[in-house]
């Protein structure tokens, strides 16, 4: 049986690194990244959606929707949403 590495396969099913649809996929993924670490570290904090919203000044379906990567979001209110999370945050920019 032959196998083969994520990269590869990533290649073949997305597309080469720098492709506008492997761009877009590693975007999304991204988002999905960002969305969960929201959710676990508001769960970790014992805050509901609606707690969190209260502590930022949204509604609980604002944060909803960010969790579920369905609406957008400014770094403004990342940084709003890890602040009231009292978790720390990098941000890594590669050009």
């Amino acid at each position: 049986m032959k196998t083969y590495t994520l990269e590869v396969v990533t290649d073949e099913l997305v597309g080469k690194i720098g492709t506008p649809n492997r761009d877009k996929f590693e975007y999304n993924l991204q988002l999905d990244l960002i969305a969960n670490a929201i959710r676990q570290t508001r769960k970790e904090r014992n805050l509901t959606q609606e707690d969190l919203g209260k502590l930022i000044g949204v509604q609980k379906a604002q944060i909803s929707k960010l969790e579920n990567n369905t609406g957008n979001v400014t770094i403004e209110t990342l940084i709003k949403i890890f602040t009231a999370l009292k978790a720390k945050i990098t941000f890594e920019i590669t050009l």
